[in-house]
């Protein structure tokens, strides 16, 4: 095994973990890390980058905000058919469906501080943001989750 095969394959894991929670739920985590690498090759090889990790998690971040706004107006139409949200609720439990809701940036932060246990200055320097701008996105959306489910508790 090559040099790159081998990096790829220690970083394969986190990553797709990562994919799975940054990208939208329209998206196979697979296919937005394989979009991810695709982007980064065409540039470099991963062995020429100081922390391919870091730069594959930017590119990811990147890459679903774009998914995100193209599927916008697709969401839209669809909740406009549906009365209700029944079939996003069947799979998931309420508390993850309310976290899917936030923006992939807030996502990523709450996920590399809240559950790979990051510290903020990490989470800033795998996302290439400040520790400053990533503590501002998790308060974010730690606030939108609150909100989200003190309405949802309201209704009920």
């Amino acid at each position: 095994m090559d040099e790159e095969s081998q990096l790829f394959a220690e970083l394969y894991r986190p990553l797709r973990r990562f994919a799975a929670v940054v990208g939208p739920i329209e998206v196979d985590p697979d296919d937005l890390l394989q979009e991810a690498v695709a982007r980064v090759l065409r540039r470099r090889r991963l062995t020429e980058l100081d922390n391919p990790g870091a730069y594959l998690r930017r590119t990811m971040v990147n890459l679903a905000s774009n998914y995100r706004r193209s599927l916008a107006y697709r969401r839209q139409a669809v909740a406009r058919l549906e009365a209700s949200t029944a079939a996003v609720g069947d799979v998931y439990p309420s508390d993850l469906n309310e976290l899917l809701r936030l923006p992939p940036k807030e996502r990523a932060v709450l996920y590399l501080s809240e559950v790979e246990g990051y510290r903020y200055a990490e989470v800033g320097d795998l996302l290439g943001c400040s520790e400053a701008a990533a503590r501002k996105r998790a308060m974010r959306g730690r606030r939108r989750l609150y909100a989200q489910l003190v309405g949802e508790v309201a209704d009920g």
